[in-house]
């Protein structure tokens, strides 16, 4: 009995601490979600990097648990929406801490506190497929990068207060083209981004 509880506890106590569920999406059509202005919620975002190593036998998977970003949207133009993402570099997480403090060496964030994302083109598809093109400021070295984004859907907010939007995608980028070339001798030069984000509307 005394187990059970403590186990309705925690569970409990998981419930109350969590991140929010995430919207459920109610439209997929871009052209008719909200008009506004829209700020990332971090809480319902990620950002994972997977590294080869050893020459692609494996890949290795570390997270980024700080990002902000924001875009303002217009439904009529939804194209032309330009959005801005800022990622923490000191706050990447792998399964191994010692690791961790390592690649947050690499990418000396002393020097270069902010990875950034400005976009400057989307050419998509009538339901929000297709490839979005920016800049991206890594390690102090900016570099034109494309995305392979996807609109997932507009829904309400799970506390009724405004409108989320949702997004996912993947990328590729060399780090020997911004500069970091650490651990170049078990981990490969590519690395692949993978991002799910959600906005909620000011």
């Amino acid at each position: 009995m005394l187990r059970r509880a403590s186990a309705l506890l925690m569970l409990g106590l998981w419930l109350l601490t969590a991140s929010p569920i995430a919207a459920q999406p109610t439209m997929r059509d871009p052209s008719r979600a909200p008009a506004g202005s829209y700020a990332l919620e971090p809480r319902s975002s990620s950002l994972l990097i997977r590294i080869p190593l050893m020459g692609g036998l494996s890949r290795y998977a570390m997270r980024f648990n700080t990002l902000s970003g924001d875009f303002t949207y217009d439904p009529g133009n939804w194209r032309n929406t330009e959005v801005e993402i800022a990622v923490d570099p000191r706050s990447i997480v792998a399964r191994n801490s010692a690791f961790s403090r390592a690649v947050q060496g690499y990418f000396e964030p002393d020097k270069y506190p902010v990875i950034r994302f400005r976009s400057t083109s989307l050419a998509a598809d009538t339901e929000g497929r297709g490839q979005l093109t920016g800049d991206l400021t890594f390690h102090g070295i900016t570099r034109p990068v494309v995305l392979d984004v996807e609109f997932k859907g507009v829904g309400a907010d799970p506390t009724g207060a405004s409108a989320r939007m949702a997004f996912s995608g993947t990328g590729r980028i060399r780090r020997s083209e911004f500069g970091v070339t650490a651990a170049r001798l078990f981990a490969d030069d590519q690395i692949d981004l993978v991002f799910d984000v959600e906005f909620v509307r000011k």
